[in-house]
């Protein structure tokens, strides 16, 4: 639309069914292209997708005619189908229900891109729940531990 200025940057965090280690470094790049392609493909503009074995990180520009809860809907249904497809995996390969979304100022943009750049390098230090938990809290976002994670039973 005419006349409609926005500027709307967003870090998106999805895991694993279980926090399973399947994404496996020989072809994690690749899944993260894909996204990263499924990401523009809805009109918005990914910055950078990375992550480790059992979680993924996305940084994008959001067009505001742009539903999050769809975006996200679209790209973990999309991933998950080309990782089953391609047979990456020696299971079937599903995405952990929800994911976790924080709006960023442009002055972070730097920051948060070096932050998900060196993901391998952080999690040497920091478990992904610890990661994830420390998001919400730095956000203020309330939630239910119970809730915050599928386990395996």
């Amino acid at each position: 639309m005419a006349n409609t200025y926005h500027q709307i940057y967003l870090q998106t965090v999805f895991a694993v069914k279980y926090r399973n280690a399947m994404l496996s470094k020989t072809w994690r790049s690749q899944v993260f292209g894909v996204i990263g392609n499924l990401i523009n493909e809805a009109n918005c503009k990914t910055i950078i997708v990375n992550g480790v074995e059992n979680h993924v990180h996305c940084f994008l520009g959001l067009r505001p005619v742009v539903s999050v809860s769809e975006l996200m809907k679209t790209v973990k249904a999309k991933s998950s189908k080309y990782i089953n497809d391609h047979n990456l995996t020696p299971e079937r390969f599903e995405w952990q229900d929800g994911y976790g979304v924080f709006s960023y100022h442009r002055s972070q943009m730097d920051i948060i891109y070096k932050y998900i750049q060196n993901q391998e390098e952080h999690h040497r230090k920091q478990t992904f729940r610890d990661e994830y938990i420390g998001l919400l809290k730095e956000f203020k976002v309330e939630y239910n531990e119970q809730y915050i994670f599928t386990e395996l039973v």
